[in-house]
């Protein structure tokens, strides 16, 4: 059964002392240990991973949205929206057949009011799908009309990708051969990579991916990266199909479903022979379609946060979460919430700041808390301790009896190191013993968490962060205890 709210008070006003007596090094009764070895050195790390996606749907300009993603570790956005972008015209700030486009959404605004105040790296996705009259395909002239705009206006754009899911037939191309490779491969190979280069030679042009998804177009990854010009890769994952949604899926094999995916698009580059080409992670979330209760819940929260590490570990530079803000949800939408799921809302969304508006299509959600941080934000502002420019990823070893509940990235961190836990038991706490190859001691540990007990605190309408604890010097190993359903991470200096 879920954690009454008594349960879950009394958790709360205990624990950060109780965290601190769990410190107390017990290595021989450790349920698990986790091995750093600084000596087997992987992935360069970027803080580039934590971008979240924005909408031309959503005003750009109302208070407080730039700081919001500021405090949720934020450090990168995608633009216009999805399948809007190939809808979207600069010129006339509008979507073709009528689709709404917010009239403050413009690009200057988006800019002004998101990007430049946030410090974000900004990532644009060009209409492949439409062009302006809304009777045929995209046109690459105004796509480079766009690319010659923002270098005028100084406006710094990181990636320029050529269409959003256009394998898909879910996604509108009006070309004579719709949502087909070859189609694709040709219009970016005759028309917008060359005119986007004659515009600015600098701007890194995209092609989408979809890593064989089976509902894409037949071998479109084969065909597009063979015959199509591109300077990156763009991919788009969502962990669970609509009305499928489980708990024990999302945070125990969801995130290694990505990495497969990223190791296929990785083979199928090599097989082009573009091996060491950058992939983007454009899209990602739990859920594709109508977001139930569990995108609100802390099993998204713990989700996300695996997923980043996954996403560290693989070498990924780029990635964008579906979406920052603009898309709450309540049951009339659609949406699953069923018992099974845990979690307390009667409300969900892609969103992980909240919007705090009706009219965005949440009525049930809470007026007075725009911009509070939902638990998909949490991870996010966990992994920006250790998402870090220049760090590496470390080798690191799991075992004990309990392993298979404890999931663990380690990384060097601004001159030590630092590991990512998971404790994916639901009611279980998990003892962990933690030691650094050929290290045996810390001059300084730092533990910072977010759990299932600080979630449930949400019944009541309280959504509180992370937790963080000093606990000073330290011999190495050090044995931590992780409560239940909770994400973890432990620096060491």
């Amino acid at each position: 059964m879920n954690l009454s709210s008594v349960r879950s008070i009394f958790s709360a006003r205990i624990g950060a002392a109780l965290l601190v007596l769990l410190a107390t090094p017990t290595a021989a009764h450790a349920q698990a240990m986790v091995i750093i070895n600084p000596a087997q050195v992987g992935a360069t790390l970027t803080n580039q991973i934590l971008g979240a996606n924005m909408g031309n749907w959503f005003n750009p300009t109302l208070p407080g949205l730039a700081a919001g993603m500021t405090q949720a570790g934020i450090t990168a956005t995608r633009w216009p929206g999805g399948s809007n972008s190939d809808l979207y015209h600069l010129a006339t700030n509008s979507d073709c057949f009528g689709a709404y486009v917010d009239p403050n959404a413009t690009f200057d605004n988006f800019v002004n009011y998101i990007v430049k105040p946030a410090g974000l790296s900004l990532a644009i996705t060009l209409n492949y799908g439409t062009n302006a009259a809304c009777d045929g395909g995209g046109d690459p002239k105004e796509a480079a009309a766009w690319v010659a705009y923002a270098k005028t206006k100084g406006y710094a754009v990181s990636h320029w990708t050529i269409g959003n899911e256009v394998y898909g037939t879910w996604e509108k191309d009006l070309h004579a051969a719709p949502n087909d490779p070859k189609t694709y491969a040709n219009a970016v190979a005759t028309g917008f990579y060359p005119a986007i280069k004659a515009v600015d030679p600098n701007a890194q042009v995209g092609v989408v991916v979809d890593a064989g998804d089976p509902w894409g177009a037949p071998n479109w990854d084969q065909i597009v990266l063979s015959q199509a010009p591109f300077d990156f890769v763009e991919y788009h994952w969502y962990g669970q199909g609509t009305g499928h949604e489980s708990d024990a899926w999302l945070i125990g094999s969801a995130p290694s479903a990505l990495a497969q995916h990223i190791a296929t698009i990785k083979r199928e580059l090599a097989a082009a022979g573009k091996l060491n080409t950058p992939i983007v992670i454009g899209e990602l979330g739990s859920v594709a379609q109508n977001p139930g209760k569990q995108s609100m819940s802390i099993t998204q929260a713990l989700f996300a946060g695996e997923v980043l590490g996954e996403i560290m570990q693989a070498g990924v530079q780029t990635a964008d979460w579906w979406i920052a803000h603009g898309d709450c949800r309540d049951p009339l939408s659609g949406g699953n919430y069923a018992s099974s799921l845990y979690g307390w809302q009667n409300f969900g969304g892609y969103q992980i700041i909240s919007d705090g508006l009706p009219e965005y299509g949440c009525p049930n959600a809470p007026t007075t808390w725009r911009n509070t941080l939902l638990p998909t934000a949490q991870a996010f502002k966990l992994a920006s301790l250790v998402a870090l420019n220049g760090e590496h990823i470390l080798g690191s070893t799991v075992s004990g009896p309990d392993a298979a509940n404890l999931r663990a990235y380690a990384m060097t961190n601004k001159g030590g190191t630092a590991v990512m836990l998971f404790n994916l038991g639901r009611s279980r706490t998990l003892q962990v013993t933690i030691g650094v190859t050929g290290v045996t001691s810390s001059s300084d540990v730092t533990v910072s968490y977010y759990d299932r007990a600080t979630y449930d605190l949400s019944r009541k309408n309280i959504w509180r962060g992370i937790t963080t604890t000093s606990l000073g010097a330290r011999t190495l190993p050090l044995t931590w205890t992780l409560t239940p359903w909770s994400m973890t991470v432990v620096q060491f200096k």
